[in-house]
């Protein structure tokens, strides 16, 4: 059986960092793609934009908490699952999302870093190297 997601799109909003008493963190990330065509009958151009909820564990947590922001294009492989849960109103609801944690997971920056630093060049993190991000980028 075979369940993997691949997707190349660009962050909707800030990634969104949590810290757990461990020392773990989680990232949840919101991310368009994009698709684009002419109709056949009218010519016309057409554009349709799908959102996904992508929730990064671990040292890919850190990295997207530290290197991304709203409108970073990024290349993202993990699992789709979806997770029951119950809102504040004792409904119970579902989510599906794409999860990355431990090897199976890989996200790359395609656009180059989003820090302080002023860096610049495309940095790939979980599955690539990286050129100036140093040792604690991890590798697949």
């Amino acid at each position: 059986m075979l369940n993997e997601a691949n997707i190349i799109g660009n962050l909707g909003r800030d990634p969104e960092t949590r810290s757990f008493d461990n020392g773990d963190t989680v990232t949840n990330l919101s991310v368009a793609t994009n698709e684009k065509w002419t109709d056949k009958n009218s010519g016309e151009k057409k554009e349709k934009t799908e959102w996904h909820r992508v929730t990064l564990w671990g040292p890919l947590s850190d990295i997207a908490s530290r290197y991304l922001t709203k409108g970073s294009k990024v290349f993202i492989r993990g699992k789709i699952e979806t997770r029951k849960w119950t809102d504040n109103a004792g409904v119970e609801k579902y989510t599906t999302e794409i999860v990355c944690r431990g090897y199976g997971g890989v996200l790359k920056m395609l656009d180059g870093r989003r820090d302080n630093s002023g860096g610049g060049g495309n940095q790939n993190q979980g599955g690539g190297g990286a050129d100036d991000l140093g040792d604690e980028i991890p590798f697949n």
